[in-house]
């Protein structure tokens, strides 16, 4: 039996774009590339590149999501009204069970590492 390899990032992949979906969009007109470089399905673990368009949208994590900011400028802000200006060089952690909204000021790209154990919880 082999033992696993190194995987070495960033992995050239293709990017999926699309818009924040509309029901959960508060202002603007924010689009997301998606750069998926890793995936373990079964684990529930996910690596890759992330960028939006200014714009602002609810979010309710499920996963756990580490983000490391490479551009731009967004502001996350908690139901509770808590609120974090992340700018690059910034890094981050947004647990599961986070709720409130992200709002992309300056077009933004992040790296993330993301964990949602199966069942989304």
């Amino acid at each position: 039996m082999s033992s696993p390899h190194v995987i070495s990032l960033p992995v050239a992949v293709a990017h999926e774009e699309s818009p924040v979906a509309a029901d959960r969009v508060l202002s603007g007109e924010p689009v997301q590339s998606t750069w998926l470089e890793y995936a373990d399905e079964g684990s529930g673990f996910y690596v890759g590149r992330w960028r939006c368009t200014p714009g602002k949208w609810r979010i309710a994590y499920t996963e756990q999501e580490y983000c490391l900011v490479l551009s731009g400028t967004s502001v996350l802000t908690a139901e509770d009204g808590t609120a974090l200006t992340v700018r690059a060089g910034d890094a981050f952690v947004i647990p599961a069970g986070f709720r409130g909204t992200w709002e992309v000021l300056e077009t933004t790209t992040k790296r993330f590492v993301i964990h949602e154990p199966a069942g989304g919880g």
